[in-house]
This record gives C-alpha cells, structure tokens and sequence, in this order.
C-alpha cells in the first residue's frame, strides 16, 4: 500500500516521503519547522498530485531524470528520487497522480 511516511531528522526538522509498495521512496519534502507545515505539505502534495502542469521534469548534471512537484504558488512541495531514464521518472509521475490523493500517513 502507497503511504505517506513523516519522520522527524536529527536536525529537529519534520519531513515526508511518499512510499511505494515495495517500500521505495517516490517522493521527498524539505525539511519543516512542524509537525502541522509537514502535515500541511502532505495535503498539498494530495490536492496537486492529479495537475500534470504541478510537475517540473528535470535531468541531473550528471545526465539523471528526476521531478519537482510544485504547489500552485510554485514553490516545491516534493521532489522525486533519481531515475536512470526519463521513462523511469514519467512512471514516477503517474505512480504520484494515481497513488497520492488517497495514500494514508504513518509516522516513523
């Protein structure tokens, strides 16, 4: 099951992650200052995740494909993990577009 995933780093921070199934991380927020901002960026990520125009495709330096999901302020609200092909990250997309808006959050 696709869940959302917060944890607090040693920083102090509060961050998400949007995981798959297998456990693999399909999406990653900066860091918040609270647990209700993290919260708050979790339901952003949900009522943005269906808006192809949300999502910034980008390729690395070193020639790598990854995402930007961006609120509609513009500002990132997560980025995805490290693809090798652009095929890989527009799957990455769609896992967040079908996935997201009804993915429950569990604490870590």
């Amino acid at each position: 099951m696709v869940k959302f995933v917060t944890k607090t780093g040693s920083n102090g921070q509060y961050y998400f992650s949007l995981k798959a199934d297998n456990g693999q991380k399909i999406l990653s927020s900066e860091g918040y200052t609270t647990k209700a901002a993290c919260l708050g960026g979790i339901d952003s990520v949900k009522a943005n995740a269906k808006d192809d125009s949300r999502y910034d495709k980008k390729v690395s330096t070193n020639q790598k494909y990854y995402f930007n999901l961006k609120a509609a302020n513009g500002q990132i609200i997560g980025t995805s993990e490290i693809y090798e092909s652009s095929s890989g990250r527009d799957n990455g997309i769609e896992s967040v577009k079908s996935n997201a808006p009804g993915a429950g959050v569990v604490e870590e």
